[in-house]
């Protein structure tokens, strides 16, 4: 890969990861638009461990404390613990992603196949899940934070994150929706996204690095190392500044991006 390959690449991963607009579709459109060939299994995995450093290192605290309260629980056998509780909740909504995460890989690699239909896939994924999106915004009461978050709400969140496998449909995009829907604040939905994107993105991972073991490609490990360290950057920020502002802007700007990108992709399809 070129350098000027790898940079945008890498940019496009750490900025869409955690925005409700879809990285994996991104991903795809990207390489499609500028002519580039499909990246590597081995830059997914070096761009995808990037973000994963990101959210680790911004919630570095909250992390922390759920580990010890969530340690704290199995010994006492008490959840009450309000971090102890939000760490079972990201657990459990972990686990539809483990029961139907390979099922689901194999629809996206049968998708990514057909260059025309994945294409139409990622435009009806990125405008029905962005009119979805904004719905949610609007209807949602907004009344709670993350931690309030009961054993259901969480299995509906991972169930509909399992979705996301699918380009298009974005997995923070579709999280956040999913709490908006259930009372949750911008910001909280947005937070419960976030670190519930730490379990699924290792599991991706470690799938894709065992895909790359096994097929013994070669590595460019100076591509990769500068495609993890921008996608860490851009990915850092991204986080920073969308919990900043996202409870005064509200989801409309990414919904109404997300209905713009879907009809160009129609444009280009059929125009």
């Amino acid at each position: 890969m070129e350098t000027i390959q790898i940079l945008v690449l890498a940019f496009v991963q750490g900025l869409t990861e955690f925005l409700p607009i879809s990285s994996s579709g991104h991903l795809v459109l990207t390489p499609l638009l500028f002519g580039y060939e499909l990246q590597s299994l081995a830059f997914d995995v070096a761009v995808h461990l990037g973000t994963l450093a990101a959210v680790i290192v911004y919630f570095r605290r909250e992390i922390a404390r759920m580990l010890v309260a969530v340690l704290d629980s199995l010994r006492t056998r008490r959840f009450d613990d309000p971090d102890a509780r939000l760490g079972w909740m990201i657990v459990l909504a972990t686990l539809p992603v483990v029961v139907l995460g390979l099922p689901l890989k194999s629809v996206l690699e049968w998708l990514r196949e057909d260059d025309q239909l994945i294409a139409l896939v990622i435009a009806g994924t990125t405008i029905g899940f962005g009119l979805l999106l904004w719905w949610a915004d609007w209807r949602g009461r907004r009344e709670r934070d993350e931690y309030g978050l009961g054993w259901g709400d969480a299995l509906v969140i991972g169930l509909l994150q399992a979705v996301a496998i699918i380009p298009g449909t974005s997995r923070s995009g579709i999280t956040i929706t999913a709490g908006l829907l259930l009372g949750l604040t911008r910001q909280a939905a947005s937070r419960f996204s976030f670190l519930l994107a730490i379990p699924t993105i290792l599991m991706a991972g470690g799938l894709e690095t065992l895909e790359l073991v096994q097929t013994a490609e070669p590595v460019d490990w100076s591509g990769l190392v500068l495609g993890a360290m921008v996608s860490y950057l851009v990915a850092y920020l991204t986080i920073r500044f969308f919990l900043s502002f996202i409870e005064r802007i509200s989801m409309l700007p990414f919904a109404l991006y997300r209905f713009l990108l879907g009809g160009v992709i129609l444009g280009l399809l059929y125009l």
